[in-house]
């Protein structure tokens, strides 16, 4: 969620930071700042809003200083306000943090008891507060820090910055991700590889538990125990870290536009050059001895998961269980024997599916997971990471890590169903056919996008809309949904065609649009009855078909979204470019915040 960054470096640190805080806008914040050490003076700026508003502050009350840090806040405890704004600082200590500090109020009682008070409504004053407390007992900064970061609870990334220490950054990390960068007589500290990339493509990621002491020419790392450890210096794709929105005008409308491209990138990765095996990295998966299946994630991820359901059960037979993230380790299901729990997650960070896993480690026959950013803690932490190669992604409303995630997991499915016997090699390869072809039929269906536009204008006049779907196609009328609230902000929900007379028709007139999600399948005729008896009462029907569900649907609909015809174990992924596209132009619509909507976040680290 916030986004954190740290400098010491050779040249002023101001300039830096804010540049790398606007390579984590993705993230969703609403409030910024930055604080930066010169000749030994500690100082900081800090402003509510976008970061235009940080760097005007910078304009007249500019920050001089190689040594800093940055942080663009995502408020949890306290209203985004000045005050709340981080870096936090107390006496000659300032601190940015990403997370939850659980016991912060017990911390607070404890430096009470010192004669200490508070000033803010956060958590992460008491992170500055207990540091200076330590300072004052005459300890090192190196010693105020490690101690302050023993009595914390609950899930952080940290950065410290000290007065009079021109050469001194000190980081941690828990339940949070965070990088160190490696210059030349440089160094920095970062969320993510997309703040650091202009700066490094050499990072150390923290495992779970350390800290660092960190100089222009040296690097300390500490694990929890406060043993000494050496992590590994990787090399980063920097191209691939790249935050450019290449000529468009939204983040969201390029990652659109980008899905064919990515998913034939996927595609190759797995798949060979004549489309007739499938490869996974080792060390792969014996579906022959897999009798069930969980699958866990958040938000868009979850309906990705249940699209797989679909897709396990009937394409390989096998049992799956979905389950929401924020919920599945609370109900402590049990775990059997023969079970792989497959746990799905653009970042690799989301911390509920985090914690999901760690719940189903060493009782899950095999951890696998579905990510995009290959050194993630939720890749390091399973058995059998799948990168869905989606690039990065910066819109909040994800797009094409949903395709994608889509697309590494059909591929999953169909490597299930051959070594069960459930598909024959050459209906394999059919399949296999397909989906090659798919991002063909992407490049065709991104030709909807006037159609999508035009419908879009009507839609924003709507303060209700429902979809329906049937099958596999019912997460996707749930993705829709999503899409639509995320950034345009009109209440939407989706229903199960089928379950639409058990109590959601009462919704229909003539002011709430009906989005139905349905290819000409072999569900496609009971869909059809479920809009008739929308347009019976009033309903305004808009149909996403085909060519053939135009034609057999019949007179009444409102409007109709076609489609090029796809084969149905595919429609999922196609039809998510309707959904996408309608929620992109309805916001545009509306005028809304598309690539940051209000009160969202791209990556969410805390509960």
């Amino acid at each position: 969620m916030c986004g954190i960054i740290g400098v010491l470096g050779q040249h002023e640190a101001a300039p830096i930071l804010v540049e790398a805080l606007k390579r984590l806008e993705y993230r969703g914040y609403d409030s910024a700042g930055i604080a930066t050490v010169n000749d030994g003076v500690l100082d900081r700026r800090r402003a509510v809003g976008k970061l235009l508003n940080l760097q005007d502050l910078l304009v007249h009350d500019p920050l001089a200083g190689k040594s800093g840090i940055g942080h663009t806040r995502w408020a949890t405890h306290g209203a985004p306000n000045v005050g709340n704004a981080h870096p936090h600082r107390a006496g000659g200590v300032a601190v940015v943090h990403n997370g939850i500090i659980e016991n912060f109020r017990d911390l607070r009682a404890f430096l009470a008891d010192h004669g200490i008070s508070y000033e803010t409504d956060t958590d992460t004053e008491t992170v500055a507060l207990l540091a200076q407390y330590f300072l004052d007992q005459g300890m090192t900064p190196q010693d105020a820090a490690a101690a302050t970061i023993a009595k914390l609870e609950g899930a952080y990334a940290l950065c410290f910055l000290f007065e009079g220490h021109d050469d001194l950054l000190i980081a941690a990390r828990k339940g949070s991700p965070l990088a160190i960068g490696h210059g030349d007589g440089e160094m920095f500290v970062g969320s993510d590889a997309i703040a650091l990339a202009p700066m490094t493509d050499k990072l150390t990621y923290l495992d779970e538990g350390d800290w660092a002491v960190i100089t222009r020419n040296t690097l300390d790392i500490r694990d929890a125990s406060g043993a000494a450890v050496q992590r590994p210096i990787k090399t980063i794709q920097v191209d691939a870290a790249r935050v450019d929105k290449g000529g468009y005008k939204h983040f969201m409308a390029k990652e659109i536009a980008e899905q064919p491209t990515v998913l034939q990138g996927a595609l190759a990765q797995y798949i060979n050059a004549d489309a007739t095996a499938i490869t996974l990295p080792a060390p792969g998966l014996d579906f022959t001895k897999i009798e069930r299946l969980t699958l866990v994630a958040c938000g868009t991820a979850f309906y990705a998961c249940m699209v797989a359901k679909y897709w396990f059960e009937q394409i390989a037979g096998i049992p799956v269980e979905v389950d929401v993230a924020s919920e599945f380790r609370y109900r402590e299901p049990p775990v059997t024997p023969g079970t792989v729990a497959i746990f799905v997650s653009q970042s690799g960070e989301t911390a509920d599916t985090l914690a999901a896993l760690r719940y189903m480690a060493g009782k899950a026959q095999q951890i696998v997971s579905v990510v995009n950013v290959t050194e993630s803690s939720i890749a390091r932490e399973s058995d059998l990471p799948l990168p869905i190669l989606a690039g990065t992604e910066i819109g909040v409303a994800s797009t094409k890590a949903f395709t994608c995630q889509l697309t590494t997991m059909a591929i999953l499915v169909l490597h299930a169903a051959a070594v069960r016997g459930r598909v024959s090699p050459a209906e394999l390869a059919e399949k296999l056919a397909a989906l090659r072809g798919l991002p063909g039929v992407m490049n065709l269906a991104l030709g909807i996008a006037d159609k999508t536009r035009d419908v879009a204008r009507k839609l924003a006049e709507a303060r209700d809309i429902l979809f329906l779907g049937r099958g596999a196609m019912y997460p996707l009328a749930l993705e829709g949904a999503l899409k639509l609230k995320e950034i345009s902000y009109i209440h939407a929900e989706a229903y199960a065609s089928g379950e639409l007379k058990h109590g959601p028709i009462a919704l229909v007139d003539k002011n709430v649009p009906v989005i139905v999600m349905a290819p000409r399948d072999a569900l496609f005729d009971k869909t059809v009855s479920n809009m008739q008896e929308v347009m019976a009462r009033g309903g305004k029907v808009l149909l996403i078909t085909d060519e053939k569900g135009a034609a057999e649907a019949g007179a009444g609909v409102w409007d109709t979204i076609l489609m090029p015809p796809i084969d149905p174990f595919l429609a999922p992924i196609l039809y998510a470019i309707p959904a996408q596209l309608l929620a992109y132009h309805t916001a545009i619509a509306k005028g809304t915040d598309v690539d940051q909507p209000r009160n969202l976040a791209k990556s969410v680290t805390v509960e």
